[in-house]
């Protein structure tokens, strides 16, 4: 039984992107192309890889999850030679880096640039994830990676730690609260809430109020965290988050305000995981490694001053 490189990077791309037109896409090779690589490898397997759904792509079987950890091996070490035939230091290949949607901006493009001057040889595609779609990617290993909270992992999850944060208060700039040097739970807990939908996210935040005794009210869940800004900036609540962008202004030009909690909370970190059944790349440990130097050097959320 053997299989053509071509055939395993046809299905391990249709496997990231769960879709075999993307895939395509990707690969700048026609779509039959990369249905006609999956069934030979069917063909020769006697086993699905993918379950086809109308109208939502396409999803491993259980086969097919335990084929790609196999094939993305294989791919690796094909990598591997190709380094070494550009001299034993070169680090190559292909690396998909999951990022939790919130932080993806702030450090994605920075991690990217910082690894194209180390190692120009590693190609990195970023896939933009929920913490409920990163969680299934990652132990589908769709993603090899994964930058994120320490927040609705899979079981077989490693970390790296990169950072802590503590939690602030966000409030609009004429809030009362804003006046404050610290803000309390408590204050907090008596004012409209505005949390993003996503369930790890909404989740832990209420149960920073319910470790101290507060239950507030959830006024709005929003789908993305720059509305969430948004809402906060108009009057509409208040939040609490983690993230922090540059300037404390929503799109819209309105003005936010942050202010630490008074209470001693837990902090949160920002970790790359990965799947630990898995052989870690070259590509995936070079990049670790520029993660964790990157990180080192810099204040994760470092707002700067603005211009009156």
């Amino acid at each position: 039984m053997s299989y053509s490189l071509s055939q395993l990077r046809y299905a391990v791309a249709a496997a990231r992107h769960e879709s075999i037109s993307a895939a395509a896409r990707e690969l700048n090779v026609s779509q039959p192309s990369v249905s006609v690589a999956i069934s030979q490898i069917e063909e020769r397997t006697g086993q699905k890889l993918f379950v086809r759904q109308r109208g939502a792509g396409i999803a491993l079987t259980p086969f097919g999850q335990a084929f790609m950890l196999k094939a993305k091996v294989v791919l690796d070490d094909v990598d591997d030679l190709d380094a070494l035939a550009r001299g034993k230091a070169a680090v190559g290949g292909d690396l998909v880096l999951g990022c939790f949607q919130d932080l993806a901006p702030h450090f994605a493009p920075a991690l990217i640039r910082r690894m194209a001057e180390l190692h120009p040889g590693v190609r990195i595609s970023v896939s933009e994830e929920r913490f409920e779609t990163l969680e299934k990617r990652l132990g589908e290993a769709a993603v090899d990676i994964a930058l994120t909270y320490d927040l609705g992992l899979p079981i077989n999850a490693a970390r790296v730690l990169l950072s802590e944060l503590a939690p602030h208060a966000l409030l609009a700039a004429s809030h009362p609260l804003a006046r404050l040097e610290r803000v309390s739970l408590a204050e907090l807990a008596r004012e409209p809430l505005i949390v993003t939908d996503q369930p790890y996210s909404w989740q832990h935040m209420l149960d920073l109020f319910r470790a101290f005794g507060h239950a507030p009210a959830v006024a709005a869940k929003t789908r993305s965290f720059e509305l969430q800004r948004s809402m906060v900036a108009n009057g509409f609540g208040v939040a609490i988050s983690y993230t922090r962008p540059a300037v404390d202004r929503s799109y819209d030009g309105q003005r936010l305000v942050c202010r630490p909690l008074s209470e001693p909370v837990p902090l949160q970190r920002i970790i790359i995981a990965h799947d630990a059944r898995q052989r870690l790349s070259k590509a995936a440990t070079a990049f670790i490694e520029v993660a964790k130097d990157w990180f080192s050097k810099r204040e994760p959320f470092s707002p700067v001053e603005e211009a009156s």
